[in-house]
């Protein structure tokens, strides 16, 4: 069997909203909040946060000691060697990249993803659903194997692209053979990750409405939820 193993990247340096993955949502850190619901998707085996040895990092170090997660801190710009050090450390097979500032990520869309990944036996490189984008942005999951990260890491050696990881794929399907999800309709119009305060304050108002410990929303939960206009204007809640 392919050990799976998703890889959350976190870091505090973010620019439009410093220290973001750590935000309080419902008294609990916005990493804390992501983690619990990747920690749902069936087909994951490990996870590991992916973080820099920039000291400011260090408080993500802790947060993971605290609970119990597995953390591994690389180079803060170079995102090639640190998922791949990750990888390599794990024995992974196959990795789902997961980026922190998504705090509504949807374990059964990461479970469908990772599922037509390994259906492929062996045909596909890498899966995703950001490229043609149609679930709305927070909802990116990637898959690849460990052979093509390997690859990369070993043949890439401009730094924008070492710390652009997906592009080294998306921009050449004639190496890797690519797998494309998307959704019955377009909804990448809609925004549900956090890069300022305004997407903060959404999901904090998502997660007022929707959290239980016993169970975890989806998706379809969250739209159900913006059809019904409960929480602030239409124009607050889809940008």
């Amino acid at each position: 069997m392919a050990k799976v193993v998703a890889i959350v990247q976190a870091r505090m340096g973010a620019k439009r909203l410093p220290g973001k993955v750590l935000k309080d949502i419902l008294g609990k850190p916005l990493l804390w909040h992501l983690i619990n619901r990747l920690k749902h998707a069936k087909l994951i085996d490990e996870i590991v946060i992916a973080t820099s040895v920039n000291r400011k990092d260090k408080v993500i170090v802790r947060f993971a000691e605290d609970n119990n997660i597995g953390c591994y801190a690389g180079s803060e710009l170079d995102l090639v060697d640190r998922l791949y050090q990750v990888a390599k450390q794990c024995h992974a097979d196959a990795i789902v990249r997961i980026t922190g500032d998504c705090p509504l990520v949807d374990p059964v869309l990461v479970d469908k993803i990772i599922n037509i990944y390994l259906d492929s036996e062996g045909k596909l490189d890498f899966v995703s659903n950001a490229d043609p984008r149609t679930y709305p942005d927070g909802l990116d999951v990637v898959v690849f194997s460990f052979k093509a990260l390997e690859k990369v890491w070993n043949e890439v050696k401009d730094p924008y692209m070492r710390e652009m990881i997906i592009l080294n794929f998306l921009e050449h399907p004639e190496t890797y053979r690519l797998g494309k999800v998307v959704y019955v309709e377009d909804l990448s119009y809609l925004r549900w990750t956090v890069d300022f305060q305004y997407d903060l304050d959404f999901v904090r108002g998502v997660y007022q409405k929707l959290y239980r410990e016993d169970k975890i929303f989806l998706m379809e939960d969250i739209l159900a939820l913006l059809r019904g206009n409960v929480i602030g204007t239409k124009k607050e809640l889809v940008r």
